[in-house]
């Protein structure tokens, strides 16, 4: 599931706030965690898109599956 969260990145936001030194195992755990955070959140919000009747996810979507997330 990680595969769509590149690891640099996440490496790079770690050290920007302040991780001088990062894991790898410690960067993947944070990833998996993200996949999985991102998938149920997509989840939420599609089905609050199909219950509006609409085939669009949209901003409020997301925030609202965040809310009830």
């Amino acid at each position: 599931m990680s595969e769509y969260i590149s690891w640099s990145p996440i490496r790079r936001l770690m050290k920007h706030n302040g991780a001088l030194i990062v894991a790898r195992d410690a960067v993947d755990e944070l990833v998996d965690w993200m996949s999985t955070s991102a998938t149920k959140i997509t989840k939420t919000a599609l089905s609050l898109t199909k219950h509006a009747k609409r085939k669009k996810i949209t901003r409020d979507d997301i925030l609202l599956a965040i809310k009830y997330f």
